[in-house]
């Protein structure tokens, strides 16, 4: 594996996608939104998040879903660009003849995955935004759509009921990316793939740390659909 791994890293093609898809992920909606449309930074409220959460929270009101669309059409075009890009892949040096089936999916596969990865670290650690972002649920999710809808309800399904029936976002972004790796794994049974799937969960449970610490202390907050005033 670990071969492979470098032999990909060595290609133009992946790093290509890996500089547009961070790009990508730098358009982050709720800074966007809240500083320069509304003027008040959403990272100076509440828990300091640039996510949906908190700026629901701390703004509400109909550009909420400008947040949503800018943060769920940055992911769909990182991975679409990476499907055209990872669709034109062949590591070999002049072939003769194109890849078969099987192999040029697996490499778009592969591309999925390293542009959600780059896309979700953008998101994450914007270098517009002095690399203080989200926490990636929102663009996360979309990400695992467009790569698998069987891996989306996965991840979508138990975010969903977790949340709905404790109303702690936190506990269900904690399940999504935890379940994403395991997900991965059940789908493709690739240690390459499932090693940036990994990598992908991990981001976001890593970026729910403080959240789990007050979920074990009791202490974090529930969602609720009325706007803090």
């Amino acid at each position: 594996m670990g071969s492979a791994i470098l032999f990909f890293l060595t290609r133009m093609d992946f790093w290509i996608v890996a500089v547009i898809s961070y790009f990508c992920g730098c358009f982050n909606g709720a800074v966007i939104v809240s500083k320069y449309i509304l003027r008040d930074d959403v990272r100076n409220h509440g828990s300091g998040n640039a996510g949906l959460t908190n700026f629901y929270r701390t703004f509400g009101g109909p550009l909420t879903f400008v947040v949503i669309l800018t943060d769920v059409l940055k992911a769909v075009v990182a991975i679409l660009i990476a499907v055209k890009i990872g669709g034109g892949y062949d590591p070999r040096i002049m072939p003769d003849f194109p890849l078969d089936g099987a192999t040029a999916a697996y490499y778009v596969v592969l591309f999925k995955y390293w542009a959600g990865l780059f896309c979700l670290l953008g998101h994450m650690f914007p270098c517009m935004f002095h690399f203080k972002g989200g926490k990636g649920i929102l663009s996360g999710g979309t990400i695992a759509i467009m790569i698998d809808w069987r891996i989306a309800l996965v991840v979508w399904g138990g975010f969903l009921i977790l949340a709905v029936l404790t109303r702690y976002v936190s506990l269900g972004s904690v399940w999504a990316g935890a379940s994403f790796p395991v997900a991965t794994w059940f789908v493709y049974q690739d240690w390459v793939i499932t090693l940036l799937g990994l990598l992908l969960g991990g981001l976001v449970v890593y970026m729910h740390r403080a959240n789990i610490k007050r979920l074990l202390s009791g202490t974090e907050n529930k969602f609720s659909l009325r706007k803090k005033k």
